[in-house]
C-alpha cells in the first residue's frame, strides 16, 4: 500500500510538471491544448473513496492552476472529471477480478477497454474546460472542435505515456 501511495505522489509531480514545462507551451491557434494531467485521475486505483477522489482531482487542478495563472479553470474541470470517473467506469464496462490496489492501467485492464475508458474522460475533461474557459455557447462549433482536437492529442500523448513508462515486470 505505500509503494503505492509514493508512485501515485510521483506520477503526480511528473505528470504536473510535464504539464507545465512542456505542455503549456504548445498551443496551436488555440486548437491544440493537451492536458497530460488528466492521467493522474485515471490512473488512480478503483477502490479509492469518493471525497478522496474528489479532493486529489482539486488538488491536481489547483496545482496545475498555481502555475498556470488559469484561476480554477482546471481545478473546476479535474472535480467535474473525478466526479464523472465512477460512471464512466460503470459505461465502459464491469471490471475484472481486482485487488483493491488494481488501477485502470492499459496493461491491466486490455488495450479496448482503457481506449474506451480514457477517450470519454479525457472528452468530459476537455468539454468542462472548453466551455467554462470560453462560458458563451456563440462559437458552439469552434468549441467543438478545439474540444474534439485536443481530446484526441491529450489521448495521443497519454497513450504514448502508458507505453513509455511501464515497469519492466509489466512488460513481460
Amino acid at each position: 500500500m505505500n509503494r503505492l501511495v509514493f508512485s501515485n505522489i510521483a506520477r503526480f509531480i511528473t505528470l504536473v510538471l510535464i504539464q507545465v514545462l512542456v505542455m503549456n507551451k504548445i498551443n496551436f491557434y488555440g486548437f491544440l491544448n493537451p492536458y497530460i494531467y488528466i492521467l493522474f485521475i485515471l490512473l488512480l486505483p478503483f477502490e479509492t473513496p469518493g471525497w478522496l477522489l474528489l479532493l486529489l482531482s482539486f488538488f491536481t487542478g489547483l496545482t496545475v492552476d498555481l502555475f498556470s495563472g488559469t484561476l480554477g479553470l482546471h481545478a473546476a474541470s479535474s472535480i467535474f472529471a473525478g466526479f464523472m470517473r465512477p460512471l464512466i467506469i460503470k459505461f465502459v464496462g464491469e471490471k475484472p477480478d481486482y485487488d483493491i490496489t488494481t488501477q485502470p492501467k492499459l496493461q491491466q485492464m486490455g488495450l479496448k477497454w482503457f481506449i474506451a475508458y480514457a477517450l470519454l474522460m479525457i472528452f468530459a475533461h476537455q468539454l468542462f474546460l472548453n466551455l467554462l474557459d470560453v462560458f458563451s455557447f456563440d462559437e458552439f462549433w469552434q468549441t467543438l472542435l478545439r474540444v474534439i482536437v485536443s481530446a484526441f492529442f491529450t489521448f495521443l500523448f497519454i497513450l504514448l505515456f502508458e507505453y513509455i513508462f511501464v515497469p519492466r515486470k509489466e512488460k513481460q
